[in-house]
Parts: structure tokens; C-alpha cells; sequence
């Protein structure tokens, strides 16, 4: 049996296709649990249309983020495989049936699949397939973890996003680890995976199946704000992820992935939030982190040359602030 997890959020544009994706699953045994987490537009009314098949529940509660829209959902699932789904993404027919074959019963280890990327108001059948180094098996959590966190700036040719429903996950893995982080509104999905994935066995790869990940440019969803939630979160993510691995391997290499992830995140809270600015910078520093690399665009790396990261971001913050009140 497998659980398909939806939480759902003002997202009334996108919920249906969702569902009717995970409707279309060629494997049979499955339930879909459809999460409204408070939402102000017409999302439940159209989950509830389809309450009445059988295998759909659905549910409403008072808004308590994503994370705890997921918890929700896995207060009520009876399967022994998890799919989360968020409800402005697809899956192909196939996704499920391909991850469940490869797993072959197995409860300590997730499958993982191949990623499309679409624009928003365009099929998603025009989407670009990501063809990243990660679409293989994978026997050791914490190598693919520090690859995973890498970038090409620590180890080129590796880095990338694995998407939340990318990933086939066994209940009794995430028995194991426990429920989602719900003081984590950004990178909620990375802090979560990251235990799983350690708890794990491994990871193997489905060469059947997609899932179909929906890029927004009007950056209004929750991963592209910068509120300083947004930030703490980001930052107490990196905390934990951090203190997860290290639990697991003293590899120096670490420090050099994680050094940069502050670094970087460090230089982004600037100027607005210089106190989780101030606590990033030093953190990176601790970790080994040299230079005084800037993070944003040509141009600003243009006056970081010669001015500086701070004045450069100074100038950027500034441009928003012009850029907003004209809006």
C-alpha cells in the first residue's frame, strides 16, 4: 500500500491536476490524503469533490505550515510506502509502480526517480528532464548527502535539487527518524530527507517514471521568500542537517560544504538581517570557510571586485527597495 501525502495551501490553481495525478498511478494499491492547511481560496471545495472516490480523504485543519500539513497526513496513512506530493506538482502514470519494483519490498531503503522541470502555464510534457549524477544507486547515505550539499565550488560536478516527490520513502524509515520539522518553513524537505536518508540503507534509482517539478517566475511561493522566518529557518536547517552528518562521519569535507552553505547564506541576510548575517559569516569562518566570495549577479560581483560583498549587497538591497515602492 502507498500513501500519497497532499498538503494543500491557496493552491485552488494547480490541487486538481495534482490529484487526478496521483489518481492516475498505474499501482493500484495506494490512498490519496489531501491536507487543506487553512487555505483562504477555493482549495478544499475542490479537494472535496473528490472525496467521494474511494481511496481519497480529505482533510481540514487550521493553518500550521506544510510541514505540519504533512504530519497530518501521516497521522492518517496505512501505507507502508509515503509519497509526498505538493499540490502545484505531478507525477507521470508510472512513477510509483517503477520506484516500487526497484525497491522490491524493501524498508530500509527509498527510491528515487528522474526529475522534469516545467514552466508554469506551459505542459508539462515540454518540461526539460534533469539528467543530474545522482540518477544511479547509491549504497553509502553520507556520500551521497555531502555530494548532494557540494556544488560545483567544493566538488565540481556535483550539487543539484532532489525533489520532495521524487522520493518513494518507506513508513518504517520515517518511523524511524520521526515527523517533519514544523519550526522549519524553508528547507523543511531538506532537514527531513537529510535523517531519512541517514537512516537508510541506501538509495535506488527508478529509470521508470518522472516526477514533474512546476517553476513559478512570479517567486511567490514560500521557497523564494526572504522574510527573516524564511531566513531562520534556512539557517536552523543548515544547523541540523550539519549535526546529523557530522553524527556520522568526521570527513574534513564536510566542513567544506557546510562552510560554504553558511558562507552563502550569510552574504544573502545582508544587509537586512545582520544578526543572522553576523551568526552565518562566523559560522563558515569556524569551518574553514577563506575568501570573501560575493553571491548574486554579474553585476554585483562587479562591485564586490572592487568595493566589496557588503557594499555590493548594500546596493542590491537598495535596488529592491527602489524597485519595490515603484511597483
Amino acid at each position: 500500500m502507498v500513501s500519497i501525502i497532499i498538503p494543500a495551501y491557496n493552491s485552488g490553481k494547480h490541487l486538481a491536476e495534482s490529484i487526478e495525478s496521483a489518481l492516475a498511478q498505474t499501482w493500484t494499491k495506494k490512498e490519496i490524503i489531501v491536507v487543506d492547511d487553512g487555505s483562504a481560496d477555493n482549495s478544499f471545495s475542490i479537494a472535496e469533490k473528490y472525496a467521494e472516490i474511494p481511496g481519497v480523504k480529505v482533510i481540514r485543519q487550521e493553518n500550521k505550515g506544510a510541514s505540519g500539513a504533512r504530519n497530518t497526513g501521516l497521522k492518517e496513512a496505512k501505507g507502508d510506502y509515503i509519497q509526498f506530493l505538493d499540490a502545484d506538482d505531478l507525477l507521470s502514470p508510472d512513477k510509483i509502480e517503477g520506484q516500487i519494483m526497484v525497491l522490491n519490498g524493501s524498508s530500509t531503503q527509498l527510491a528515487i526517480c528522474r526529475t522534469i522541470h516545467f514552466n508554469d502555464g506551459e505542459d508539462c510534457q515540454n518540461g526539460i528532464e534533469t539528467r543530474d549524477w545522482f540518477c544511479t544507486d547509491y549504497t553509502d547515505p553520507v556520500d551521497f548527502l555531502t555530494k548532494l550539499y557540494a556544488g560545483d565550488e567544493v566538488l565540481p560536478g556535483y550539487g543539484g535539487m532532489v525533489t520532495i516527490h521524487s522520493w518513494l520513502t518507506p513508513r518504517k524509515l520515517i518511523d524511524a527518524v520521526g515527523p517533519w520539522n514544523e519550526r522549519l518553513s524553508l528547507d523543511d524537505d531538506g532537514e527531513f530527507f537529510c535523517r531519512v536518508i541517514l537512516a537508510s540503507e541506501g538509495i535506488k534509482f527508478s529509470h521508470v517514471g518522472f516526477n514533474y517539478y512546476r517553476k513559478f517566475d512570479s517567486q511567490q511561493s514560500l521557497s523564494a521568500q526572504k522574510s527573516k522566518k524564511g531566513m531562520e529557518s534556512a539557517i536552523l536547517a543548515i544547523d541540523l542537517k550539519l549535526g546529523y552528518i557530522k553524527a556520522k562521519s568526521q570527513n574534513s569535507l564536510i566542513d567544506r560544504v557546510f562552510a560554504k552553505h553558511y558562507w552563502w547564506t550569510g552574504v544573502l541576510a545582508y544587509p537586512r538581517f545582520k544578526d543572522l548575517s553576523k551568526y552565518c559569516i562566523e559560522k563558515a569562518k569556524e569551518l574553514g570557510y577563506s575568501g570573501e566570495k560575493y553571491v548574486g549577479g554579474p553585476g554585483g560581483h562587479a562591485i564586490a571586485g572592487v568595493l566589496g560583498w557588503k557594499a555590493a549587497r548594500y546596493i542590491a538591497w537598495y535596488q529592491q527597495l527602489f524597485k519595490r515602492s515603484w511597483a
